[in-house]
């Protein structure tokens, strides 16, 4: 993510240095063409600090566009933390730079070049600015249209962004899948050896070999069982797969699990199948300690009847579209033991609670009370029951039990006691085979994964068929959770930070041009490349993520900043070269600013380019969105910047511009005489 950070800053590390470079050729130019030119090193100093306020707040405002990253928290701030930190300071670096070397390479490298020397532009810069002249003259002439024109896009744009679906993450190209199957509770070892054995000949059949050499899978792995000390212990009826995927098969991974599922579910039927990626699944398990994209908890006291109402909630939604089948906690009831101790009994022998329990797990699960030695080998010397008398389940109750030293009877004092003299040992029990909860509160789980569809979409049939379809009584309730939980989660925060980040570039703003007018007009880029955004997502077919929702907030401060750009060099002219304010002078600066604002977005643009092209390969899922969206609206802002920004500033900000260019203290002039007394 950090080198990601990097790629994504790469094409915006020269913005402020072309900005700076642009005008100083610009000026020596025109230098050379006076009547009365001056020393080149004035002439630059003069053009540096002419755009250096555009330059300092346009990069403080992209800076705090990213601020909102860093409230991130769980798996997203994990991830894209690293990426703003590596992308600020990059910009910043940048900045440093064009501030400081920059106009020092300008005096060495530009002042004595021909083509500072010349008289006119290029032949590509002349057409453009020709054709640029249309749009700025139809800006100022329709202003207050293009603005409504704006908003009603903006507003469709929004609501065909709430049309794309919305999933957390976009989807991992890990080239491998993980596929867990799990048997009924309480299934042996050779129960699910045997399962297995079936979906191993099923995976042979699929493998890459000189035979096949289109198979789908490299080769695969298994794990049945985790041992009880393990991070995630679980029992032998659970059974991992790892299929490693052949790139050159030639099917999309989607199409591959979906046919592999449906063969799996026809040859052993009765055996609940789950698939999914292994990164992703760890991180559906970080995030709802449930290991699939949505978790539905139903909680409530009485066992049964949370498994009725899981089995419910299962047949409801069994047929949403884009959903795998759903899969239930495997919660069943077992053959169990019980000893109940009677109270009276243990009274009168003097015995206590855990003296029995204690005696009892000693003679059914065996104690350790020494280590024998063999060489370079340790093994526990364990004390227990022979396994004949311990699966003697109707004689249990035989067992004798030594009293302690203060035991004591009625009569006689006898040496030891029977169990079944101090506990009743009913001949058929039962119970549940594990008990879940969260909080305290019982609960059980459905879980299932999407396949062809996005997660909110899936999600919010989910919540529409169990709302409608299943009553729960007082005390039995439902919570959602898995991927989806942060994926709103996740978006609820960018929203609100995102506003309070647009208010911060407010304040910038102001600080730069204390009017409402002129602060909100170099805003309006922030809508502008919103379209272009939401364009590129739909044109790419990705849905809303929070990769995505990073991309729009990077992507208002840089919008904002060729705005910046555009109205400074205005008010420059009026201020500094004394034009007055009118359409000769907003169309003069929108056209000398058009050639740094095309090159900034031009290199911004060839830096994404890679990313938004290879976006499909391994490893650059997560920059693909950011990449398109940043992409996208740098075309429609740029754009929007010479057909919106000259026409809002001559019919919106044109009496508070004239204001503030009369209120603007007129600077010294750097020349040599000033440099002598100096």
């Amino acid at each position: 993510m950090t080198l990601g950070g990097i790629a994504v800053a790469m094409g915006e590390l020269v913005d402020d240095a072309i900005v700076d470079v642009e005008n100083i050729f610009r000026r020596l130019r025109e230098n050379a063409a006076s009547a009365l030119p001056r020393p080149a090193i004035v002439v630059i100093y003069d053009a540096s600090r002419e755009v250096r306020s555009a330059i300092v707040f346009g990069t403080a405002v992209v800076v705090l566009a990213f601020m909102p990253l860093f409230a991130l928290s769980g798996v997203e701030g994990r991830l894209f933390v690293p990426l703003g930190l590596a992308y600020i300071v990059s910009i910043l670096a940048s900045l440093v730079v064009s501030l400081t070397v920059t106009p020092v390479l300008s005096y060495y490298l530009l002042a004595r070049i021909g083509g500072a020397h010349g008289d006119r532009d290029g032949i590509l810069l002349r057409a453009l600015k020709f054709l640029a002249g249309f749009l700025i003259r139809f800006s100022m002439r329709y202003a207050a249209l293009l603005l409504v024109l704006t908003w009603v896009v903006v507003a469709y744009c929004g609501w065909r962004l709430s049309t794309l679906g919305a999933d957390f993450l976009p989807k991992f190209d890990e080239g491998s899948i993980q596929i867990n199957f799990t048997l009924p509770a309480g299934s042996s070892l050779r129960a699910s050896n045997e399962a297995a054995a079936i979906i191993d000949a099923k995976l042979q059949t699929m493998k890459e070999s000189p035979a096949n050499p289109t198979g789908d899978i490299r080769h695969f792995v298994r794990r049945t069982g985790r041992a009880v000390l393990d991070e995630h212990a679980y029992p032998v009826s659970k059974t991992e797969y790892i299929l490693s995927m052949n790139p050159d098969a030639g099917r999309g991974r989607e199409d591959m699990l979906a046919k592999l599922l449906a063969d799996l579910r026809a040859e052993v039927p009765g055996v609940d199948f789950e698939a999914e990626q292994p990164m992703a699944h760890l991180i559906s398990h970080m995030l709802s300690g449930v290991t699939a994209q949505i978790a539905i908890k139903v909680y409530g006291d009485d066992l049964d009847q949370l498994r009725k109402y899981a089995t419910e909630i299962k047949a409801a939604i069994s047929d949403v579209p884009g959903l795998t089948p759903p899969v239930i906690d495997p919660q069943e009831t077992v053959d169990e033991l019980h000893i109940v101790l009677r109270p009276d009994d243990l009274a009168r022998y003097g015995l206590s609670r855990q003296y029995v329990a204690r005696f009892v797990e000693t003679a059914m699960k065996g104690e350790v009370v020494s280590r024998v030695l063999e060489g370079q080998r340790r093994f526990d010397l364990v004390v227990k029951l022979n396994a004949a008398y311990r699966t003697d389940y109707p004689r249990i109750g035989e067992l004798r039990i030594d009293l302690p030293p203060d035991g004591r009877t009625a009569g006689a004092v006898p040496r030891q006691v029977r169990l079944k003299d101090v506990a009743d040992i009913p001949s058929a029990a039962g119970g549940p085979n594990q008990i879940n909860r969260d909080n305290v509160r019982r609960r059980a789980v459905i879980r299932c994964n999407t396949q062809g569809r996005d997660l909110a979409g899936i999600v919010a049939d989910i919540e529409r068929r169990v709302a409608s379809r299943v009553t729960l009584p007082e005390g039995y309730f439902v919570e959602y959770g898995g991927q989806f939980e942060a994926q709103r989660s996740a978006t609820r925060l960018i929203a609100i930070l995102a506003g309070v980040s647009i208010a911060g570039v407010f304040v910038v703003l102001y600080l730069l041009y204390p009017s409402v007018r002129v602060s909100l007009q170099i805003l309006n880029a922030v809508p502008t490349a919103f379209i272009g955004g939401v364009i590129a997502l739909i044109i790419t077919g990705q849905t809303l993520t929070v990769a995505s929702l990073v991309g729009f907030v990077s992507l208002g401060g840089i919008a904002v900043r060729n705005g910046i750009l555009l109205v400074t060099h205005y008010f420059h002219l009026m201020t500094e070269d004394g034009l007055p304010f009118s359409r000769e002078t907003v169309l003069r600066g929108s056209l000398e600013r058009l050639a740094p604002v095309l090159m900034t977005a031009l290199t911004a643009g060839i830096g994404l380019l890679p990313l938004v092209l290879g976006g499909n390969k391994p490893g650059l899922e997560i920059l693909y969105p950011v990449s398109t969206v940043i992409l996208g609206g740098l075309v429609t802002s740029t754009f929007c910047e010479f057909l919106i920004h000259p026409g809002l500033f001559w019919t919106f900000s044109g009496k508070d511009a004239e204001r503030l260019a009369r209120a603007e203290p007129t600077a010294i002039e750097l020349t040599p005489a000033t440099r002598a007394g100096g």
